[in-house]
């Protein structure tokens, strides 16, 4: 009789594989993790070199209100670039002919997510880049990198994020080295990758070759780049699934995106 319930339930979640998760969901089985920064005038902005023109910061304006009530409609000067946001191919020359982010397909916007564990690296040298090899040995250990998935790099440099000059600690942030912005861009099999700094760059990324390698490989090979995440701590190594959710704006070369991932609840999740 067992036996028989469980082939039930097997074919149940064949059928209805939608009701599944709203009863995992309803059920705590499956929890949600919010992994996106509170986007305010406070959040900090990248600092470009002195010849280009500076991205501004979030300005919220505030609409009209209707008579006594206190209610009221916003309006907002905001880049596309700030906070917790998506870098579409066309944001960097070498995906100018690429999508933007009006044209990027919702189901590469959904997928499984891994989580690479930096945090030992960075807290003794800021500066860090994750290698090939890196990669390689977290695969060793893991299994491979998902198939039209996101690799989200954990650092904890998102607890810097309530105060501006810690976050963007004058340009001095880890990231990538370059062949190893080449191998994930053109030899892994993912659709984007996440960071909790600023940028998909390293900080010191404008003295590379090419200049700015995540840029000009990840989303010169059609991928995505996602920066200023939060709460990485929250998912596990691996068997998360992230939504990301940003403006679908015509000729976006970015957006801002509530970014949020379904993870196994009670212990799922790593410390």
């Amino acid at each position: 009789m067992g036996d028989i319930g469980r082939e039930g339930e097997a074919a149940e979640a064949v059928d209805d594989p939608v009701g599944v998760l709203a009863g995992a969901l309803a059920g705590g089985a499956v929890e949600v993790v919010d992994l996106t920064q509170p986007l305010s005038e406070a959040t900090p902005v990248i600092e470009l070199p002195p010849h280009l023109v500076p991205i501004p910061p979030l300005r919220v304006h505030a609409g009209p209100r209707y008579g006594d009530l206190p209610d009221a409609w916003n309006w907002l000067e905001l880049a596309e670039h700030i906070g917790t946001h998506v870098d579409a191919p066309i944001h960097w020359f070498t995906g100018r002919d690429g999508l933007d982010m009006a044209s990027v397909p919702a189901g590469r916007l959904v997928g499984p997510a891994v989580v690479l564990d930096r945090r030992a690296e960075v807290a003794a040298d800021p500066e860090d880049l994750l290698s090939v090899e890196d990669v390689l040995a977290w695969q060793r250990e893991h299994g491979p990198l998902p198939e039209g998935g996101w690799l989200l790099v954990r650092t904890d440099w998102d607890r810097r994020a309530d105060d501006r000059e810690l976050f963007l600690n004058g340009g001095v942030t880890p990231g990538f080295d370059a062949e190893c912005a080449r191998w994930l861009a053109h030899e892994s099999p993912l659709s984007g990758v996440g960071v909790q700094t600023v940028g998909i760059d390293a900080g010191r990324a404008h003295g590379f070759e090419p200049p700015f390698p995540m840029h000009y490989h990840l989303l010169g090979a059609g991928k995505l780049g996602l920066t200023q995440l939060a709460a990485l701590d929250r998912l596990p190594v691996r068997g998360a699934l992230l939504v990301v959710a940003p403006l679908r704006l015509v000729g976006g070369t970015g957006s801002p995106a509530r970014v949020l991932a379904f993870v196994p609840g009670g212990d799922g999740a790593s410390a």
